[in-house]
């Protein structure tokens, strides 16, 4: 029998339109914009200024902090300037701009495609490298990997997860480098591994995927240490808390980390970035992204160099249709709108959904029935509806009280409303205000 999770979940159609979509590599932009918070933690620290010239895989912004990390260049050319641009939210962030000139690499960087399996270096240079390439976990969540692989003192991790969920609806990255790059990725798995002194390491797919599975399996072969895990296909198993209960059936503790139950989640794309930065000098510069919709003409999966604008990779894909309403970044349950086509690819964007007027706009709000449709669906076992009550009154304490911050953001709640009540809207309007109380506490 498929393992899974057993609390909440639901199951929205998979809509995986690009599933059988080969990889295509996106020439290069004119301009490539490289915003400095392209992860979790404190934002980079900006090196270069208007009128240097670059090369490819240069470093261009440094790590303000243990939690964060170092941005390359995905372009040569000259900056053109350093300035505050609009990233995908909305929100103004400093950006490093370049004109792109020509392709000329930093000499360090191995752009052979020739497999390397072997190593010397040892855990703490393997982790070092991670840190220098800039790596963070390309699953959306963006948190920097050499972060996850030094667990606080006192806590060691037996497993390394490695994500090929890709749970949410018409995305397809994760699964077509599965397919593509898939010795690419069990030796980045085996660096993972060393990294963090564990002894095995089980790569989660769900079973909507089995070509995935079928070629993993037979990798894995080779590896006595890696295992496949086929998972039954329910939404959000993507979520590490989830994944890990799936697999191993531990419970991550409420507000803990992954590392409190001995393992570490790394998603697929980013154990594949492990094993360029470390076997090939290569920084984190480029990633695929899934570019899709029931009325695009062209619905593609494009490795495209970061800084690239998210309109190129529109464009490539056959542009936007007339009836177009929202483009989300990332999936439909938890992508956001975006407010400006022109914003640039970053490390943690793993697709671009593009949907009518039929798809994009909301039904009418209706009261709530108290039908507990949204109770039932919650993952984490929490009361939405109450704690949307809770955000649009303001009832602060209370919100502590029914763990608001426990909130995975997965819009099962929403997704299940016979309501149409924004229910996730305003949980997360709930979670940024209090998060700005907790850190004032402090």
């Amino acid at each position: 029998m498929l393992k899974t999770f057993k609390k909440g979940g639901v199951h929205p159609s998979h809509n995986k339109l690009t599933a059988q979509k080969p990889i295509e590599q996106l020439p290069l932009p004119k301009t490539a914009t490289f915003i400095n918070t392209q992860h979790i933690g404190a934002p980079s620290k900006i090196l270069v200024k208007r009128g240097d010239e670059i090369k490819v895989g240069q470093l261009i912004a440094e790590s303000g902090g243990f939690v964060s990390a170092n941005i390359h260049s995905s372009v040569s050319g000259k900056v053109a300037k350093i300035d505050s641009v609009i990233d995908s939210g909305g929100y103004r962030k400093d950006a490093v701009l370049i004109n792109v000139e020509g392709d000329v690499w930093e000499e360090s960087i191995d752009r052979s495609s020739t497999l390397i399996t072997e190593t010397s270096l040892d855990k703490t240079e393997i982790i070092k490298k991670i840190n220098k390439a800039g790596i963070v976990g390309m699953g959306g969540a963006t948190f920097p990997t050499h972060v996850k692989l030094s667990p606080p003192p006192g806590m060691k991790a037996d497993l390394v997860i490695i994500n090929g969920v890709e749970c949410e609806p018409y995305l397809t990255s994760d699964h077509r480098l599965m397919l593509e790059k898939g010795e690419e990725l069990m030796v980045g798995i085996t660096l993972l591994i060393k990294a963090l002194g564990t002894e095995r390491a089980i790569i989660g797919i769900e079973n909507n995927k089995p070509d995935a599975i079928e070629h993993l399996k037979a990798l894995s072969k080779k590896y006595k240490n890696i295992e496949v895990c086929p998972l039954k296909v329910k939404y959000p198993q993507g979520s590490e808390k989830h994944l890990i209960k799936a697999i191993t059936g531990r419970e991550v503790p409420s507000g803990g980390l992954p590392i409190a139950v001995g393992t570490v989640v790394n998603n697929v794309a980013t154990a594949i970035s492990v094993y360029e930065a470390v076997m090939k000098n290569k920084p984190l510069i480029e990633r695929v992204v899934t570019v899709t919709g029931k009325h695009l003409a062209q619905p593609s999966n494009f490795y495209v160099r970061l800084g690239t604008p998210v309109s190129t990779l529109i464009e490539a894909a056959g542009g936007l249709p007339e009836n177009t309403a929202k483009v989300i970044s990332g999936g439909p349950m938890m992508g956001r709108s975006m407010v400006n086509l022109g914003v640039p690819v970053t490390k943690g964007m793993s697709g671009i959904l593009v949907f009518d007027d039929a798809e994009g706009h909301r039904k009418p709000v209706k009261s709530c029935i108290r039908c507990g449709r949204c109770i039932v669906a919650c993952p984490m076992g929490l009361e939405p509806h109450l704690l949307m009550t809770l955000s649009e009154k303001q009832m602060w304490e209370k919100a502590e009280e029914e763990k608001i911050m426990n909130c995975i953001e997965c819009g099962s709640c929403s997704f299940t409303c016979p309501s149409n009540r924004p229910l996730l809207d305003y949980i997360r309007l709930g979670k940024s205000t209090f998060g700005a109380i907790i850190r004032n506490r402090k």
